[in-house]
């Protein structure tokens, strides 16, 4: 099975129509590149700071040679007005995870990776592994995105994808031939389903890989990113009423109830 491909013009069902079938999606041409140097401009001084483990433990989850920054809602202005509600984005989720969450969805992780020289591939994961209690294939968790700062290469390190392994049963193992790269030039964007198989692949190349991640997950579930903690109170303030309740912050039904007099 192969990665499908779609312009930005294509219209949003069939986008999330071929989602839903092989598990990740490529669209071109989502983000220009005024968009692009903001994202990087905002984060610049963060990325700066961030550390780069240089031993590389096989072993661990997050491979060496990368730097990785969150708290996007606080630390990029660009970011939050532009992807993180972005109408694709939105339609997508209304599609695949509103039939498991009557009042909505919520941002589960935001975060910039880039992918430096000699960074191993990263291990095979779903992004709903944290939730234990569903036997695999899962019901729809979460849906995933990555947008393209910066060209995505098989030999810079492009996330590796495993077509169809979103309905696979737990026992199922890719083999070698069934990982693909998700190439894709600056300005795209790929979304994948949080059942999906995938990681970062190696960086053979003398470039850095630069993503954006956001993820998006049932607003009755724990978000991975704790943006209770991770956007200030000021911050918070200044998010449009849409904005509020994608980061989770508005009640779900009866839960997350709070004090208006205390924030």
């Amino acid at each position: 099975m192969s990665i499908p491909q779609f312009s930005a013009d294509t219209p949003a069902t069939d986008i999330a129509g071929a989602l839903g079938e092989a598990g990740c999606v490529v669209v071109i041409d989502a983000m220009d590149s005024e968009l692009r140097k903001s994202i990087t401009s905002d984060l610049a001084p963060h990325m700066a700071n961030a550390r780069i483990i240089e031993d590389d433990d096989p072993e661990q989850f997050y491979p060496g040679r990368t730097r990785r920054v969150s708290a996007l809602v606080a630390r990029s202005p660009s970011v939050t007005d532009h992807l993180i509600a972005h109408p694709l984005c939105q339609q997508v989720c209304d599609t695949h995870l509103l039939p498991n969450s009557e009042y909505g969805y919520q941002l589960h992780v935001s975060a910039a990776l880039e992918v430096g020289p000699g960074a191993r591939e990263q291990i095979l994961h779903r992004e709903e592994n944290s939730f234990t209690f569903f036997p695999l294939p899962r019901p729809n968790i979460i849906v995933a995105s990555m947008w393209a700062v910066s060209d995505f290469r098989a030999d810079n390190g492009a996330t590796l994808v495993v077509p169809g392994s979103h309905k696979w049963p737990e026992d199922r193992k890719p083999k070698r031939n069934e990982i693909l790269n998700a190439e894709m030039p600056a300005g795209s964007v790929l979304f994948w389903m949080g059942g999906l198989l995938h990681g970062a692949g190696e960086n053979t190349s003398q470039d850095w890989r630069y993503g954006v991640i956001l993820t998006y997950s049932l607003g009755w579930v724990r978000q991975e990113e704790n943006q209770y903690l991770n956007v200030p109170r000021e911050r918070i303030a200044e998010l449009s009423p849409e904005l509020r309740r994608i980061i989770g912050i508005d009640m779900y039904g009866a839960l997350g109830f709070y004090d208006p007099s205390v924030v």
